[in-house]
């Protein structure tokens, strides 16, 4: 396997950075992990992520994320607003197929009313997420995706804004690569493991779980127990992102 901290190095920086050679390579989110932070690094920017599009607020925003350098600390407050079905990142970038360039108001509410808009503004801000970039992206089954670049640059011009973009399509295609290879390693879950995970991703808790299937709660944990290792996940909220990203629930 191609070291892919090497993939950019081995060739001259274009929009074709990663050409059909390299994508065929890529079979891992660890690989598409460090391409995404090699292209990071070209345009200036410090962050990055590649979330499912928030659709509602059931699902929170470290459930949603699939490819990020955001730190743990900035995830778990972030996520603790559950602003990111609100914010201008996911609206703006929802009503457009065009790039999204935005200060760091872009992970505030659109609705200035809401009192969180300068906590989630000062945030971002004291993480270095002073502006953004951010791009729609579908998947071959049409699941919307979103993938933001950010940091303390200036807006990149339209040539590299065009760059860039391209990038992010070569970029999310060895994503979703690693989605199909991953559908085709995993255990195929059971249909109670199946329900258990649906009803958490919902937002129930494992009593709320055990009362609604009719199950005692100790065997509603030994279903995410199994689960989460058919997954290859190290916990239950990872284990849900997982068979959401998968669309298993």
């Amino acid at each position: 396997m191609k070291d892919p901290d090497n993939m950019l190095l081995q060739q001259a920086w274009s929009p074709e950075f990663l050409s059909t050679a390299n994508i065929e390579s890529v079979q891992t989110e660890y690989e598409v992990l460090h391409l995404m932070r090699q292209c990071a690094t070209h345009f200036g920017f410090s962050h990055f992520l590649v979330s499912r599009f928030p659709a509602n607020e059931q699902q929170r925003f470290a459930e949603r994320l699939i490819v990020s350098n955001w730190p743990a600390d900035l995830v778990r407050k972030y996520d603790a607003m559950n602003l990111f079905h609100l914010s201008r990142l996911a609206i703006e970038t929802g009503m457009t197929k065009l790039p999204v360039q935005g200060d760091s108001s872009l992970l505030a509410p659109s609705d200035w009313e809401n009192g969180q808009a300068g906590e989630a503004i000062a945030l971002a801000e004291s993480h270095g997420l002073a502006a953004s970039t951010a791009f729609l992206l579908h998947s071959t089954t049409s699941d919307p995706y979103l993938m933001a670049f950010s940091g303390t640059q200036a807006p990149l011009a339209r040539r590299e804004l065009t760059d860039l973009h391209f990038a992010a399509l070569q970029l999310f295609e060895c994503l979703e690569k690693t989605f199909v290879a991953a559908t085709a390693s995993r255990e195929k879950l059971s249909s109670r493991e199946v329900e258990c995970l649906r009803w958490a991703a919902a937002g129930k808790s494992s009593d709320e779980i055990a009362i609604i299937l009719g199950i005692s709660a100790y065997t509603v944990s030994s279903y995410f127990k199994s689960a989460t290792r058919k997954l290859k996940a190290v916990n239950r909220m990872q284990a849900i992102a997982i068979a959401l990203r998968l669309r298993l629930i």
